[in-house]
């Protein structure tokens, strides 16, 4: 994989540009999508923004996101834009298989492929150019170092702003998380001194549900959620059940992990939700937990190092079995954070 310095003489002639993030895309991902599209458009390229799945309601107030389309609605449609790209940026996921049913057509698309991500073990030989900086808050900081470095500050308009800002505050936990380091606010105070209008943005991320949503999360926490102060460490589960009576839809899950980090002195968080296909994890920590070390080793997984996820084929039930019997040899790690 060469710098993704490279390319930024071949974007001065306009061609096809494909952008696509990981299935369910979150904040970060479709921001960073969105905010990179709003840049290239106004260099004359022709771009599509093609999300592997369905994506959050509470996403679609950014501007651009209403020209994404969902690679499983618009199938045929989607394949033939991929292989007309010139250049095909995969942002916010580090191997093809994070991008579901796409990952055949994009391995087999002849444009060439531009990596921008944060997350541990890229797959470097799938892409042409790139950059993976697990050091970096998010892919929307990434974007907009990609927009400062290459000359292109001028270019830095309200859509692309709202949409960088929006992939932050998700990835940052609105600042709380260590990533938001100096440049992080360094960004954002150059954003403000633009004009951006912050408010809205969060309201849009955080206060855009439905009620359905909120007696869910009542119901996890109060039916659904095991405390272990032995270990440091809270445990919560979604049935199938809970997800058709509470008709629970994409994104409403979102953030419901970081709930018992909440609790004084739990250091690890662990949710797992029992979708059709699969058993999907998610696992946030404080401190020094390795969430994507232990996620990879169990549940073919992977992220960050206090923020993961994994997927297994077995059951729910299964899968919690195995999760309480590997997490006790973690027992005087988590009791020592």
């Amino acid at each position: 994989m060469q710098s993704i310095s490279a390319i930024y003489s071949k974007l001065a002639t306009p061609g096809k540009v494909v952008i696509t993030t990981h299935q369910k895309p979150d904040p970060d991902a479709m921001g960073s999508s969105l905010g990179l599209y709003h840049l290239l458009v106004q260099l004359g390229h022709e771009v599509q923004v093609i999300s592997p799945t369905n994506w959050a309601a509470f996403l679609e107030w950014m501007p651009g996101c209403d020209r994404v389309l969902d690679f499983e609605r618009n199938l045929q449609k989607c394949e033939s834009i991929l292989f007309a790209a010139n250049w095909i940026f995969c942002l916010d996921f580090n191997t093809l298989s994070r991008t579901k049913r796409m990952a055949e057509l994009l391995q087999k698309a002849p444009g060439e492929k531009v990596l921008i991500d944060h997350h541990r073990e890229p797959e470097t030989t799938a892409f042409t150019y790139g950059i993976s900086d697990t050091s970096k808050s998010s892919t929307c900081e990434m974007v907009y170092d990609f927009i400062m470095q290459g000359g292109y500050e001028e270019r830095i308009n309200e859509a692309i702003m709202q949409c960088l800002y929006a992939g932050i505050i998700g990835d940052t936990g609105s600042f709380r998380f260590p990533t938001a380091t100096a440049t992080v606010h360094e960004m954002v105070a150059h954003f403000k001194r633009k004009g951006l209008q912050h408010t809205i943005i969060h309201e849009h991320v955080y206060d855009n549900f439905l009620e359905n949503r909120f007696r869910f999360i009542g119901h996890v926490l109060t039916n659904r959620l095991e405390v272990n102060y032995e270990l440091n460490m809270a445990l919560m589960w979604v049935t199938k059940q809970d997800l058709l009576r509470f008709q629970i839809k994409t994104g409403d899950t979102e953030g419901l992990v970081n709930y018992p980090l909440g609790i004084q002195g739990i250091k690890l968080s662990a949710l797992i939700i029992d979708r059709d296909e699969k058993r999907k994890w998610s696992f946030r920590s404080k401190g020094a937990f390795d969430c994507n070390t232990f996620a990879r080793r169990f549940f073919n997984g992977g992220g960050h190092f206090n923020a993961a996820g994994g997927e297994s084929d077995e059951s729910l039930e299964a899968n919690l079995k195995k999760f309480r019997e590997e997490i006790a040899a973690f027992k005087n790690q988590l009791q020592s954070i």
